[in-house]
């Protein structure tokens, strides 16, 4: 491996850093009573963001907040145990209108940050929503922060996403 090659990757891995370090800034200001996530959406070639957001209730408003209610959530998939609106799903919503045209072939980066704002692990890709909402806007790439970056094409995000329901489904199953 020559020098140049090695910089390359160290190059990269300092951009993909950069890129979970402001996604952690839009996850410091997650509402959310659950967790803290943001995303940001980088637009194809890493010349910009062109949209973020983090995880809160409906248009921010506390009125919607219904985290506090106590509910049946044993038969919700995972990614509606929450009143609020996923930090993937704000970041999509803010790139399609401001930058509907530069969605195509773009990468978005989500980060869960701890009360401290530290980074956590991301954990398995397990949002369907997440996934098809990304793929209809036309992200590439869908970014996690496992140990470190983990980048991985969108269409293999929504199959591990719908693999990991298939598992825990068939755990259920098992367990009756």
């Amino acid at each position: 491996m020559t020098d140049a090659t090695l910089r390359s990757r160290e190059d990269e891995r300092a951009f993909h850093e950069a890129c979970f370090e402001f996604a952690a800034t839009q996850a410091q200001m997650a509402t959310c009573t659950r967790a803290r996530c943001g995303a940001v959406i980088v637009l194809a070639g890493g010349e910009g963001i062109i949209g973020q957001g983090f995880n809160a209730p409906p248009l921010g408003d506390e009125a919607n907040r219904k985290c506090d209610g106590v509910y049946d959530l044993t038969s919700k998939p995972k990614s509606d145990k929450t009143c609020c609106i996923h930090a993937e799903w704000n970041a999509i919503i803010d790139g399609l209108s401001s930058n509907p045209e530069n969605l195509i072939g773009s990468t978005l980066y989500f980060m869960r940050v701890d009360e401290n704002g530290k980074f956590t692990q991301a954990g398995e890709p397990y949002c369907t929503v997440c996934s098809r909402l990304a793929l209809q806007a036309g992200i590439s790439f869908f970014a996690l922060w496992n140990d470190g970056p983990q980048i991985i094409p969108t269409d293999e995000y929504n199959d591990t996403s719908y693999a990991y329901h298939r598992k825990t489904s068939d755990s259920a199953d098992e367990a009756k």
